[in-house]
């Protein structure tokens, strides 16, 4: 890897970051593009290339049931939008 590869990725995800939050807050996206992005990405092109319609979308509404659960800087997680597409905010009572 080229130095200049580096400073790019740098740029891209820490870009001007003066204070810890969003230093945090660029290692958490490199993180996720490598651990998530990418892969899904491929595998849209794989099923692309077949002839298979693709819809790629990025959730990130803050479900309000994770209020004091998680920290304020995460805005959804790793499949919270399940509970959004099979309706669990339309049910009503413990469930």
């Amino acid at each position: 890897v080229t130095s200049e590869v580096v400073d790019r990725v740098y740029k891209e995800y820490m870009g001007d970051a003066e204070n810890p939050a969003q230093v945090r807050d660029g290692v958490l996206g490199a993180v996720g593009d490598v651990f998530f992005v990418t892969s899904a990405v491929e595998v849209a092109r794989y099923h692309r290339d077949a002839g298979n319609p693709v819809y790629f979308y990025e959730f990130q509404h803050r479900p309000s049931s994770v209020e004091g659960v998680v920290p304020e800087f995460v805005k959804a997680d790793h499949g919270a939008e399940i509970a959004f597409v099979f309706g669990k905010p339309f049910l009503a009572g413990d469930v």
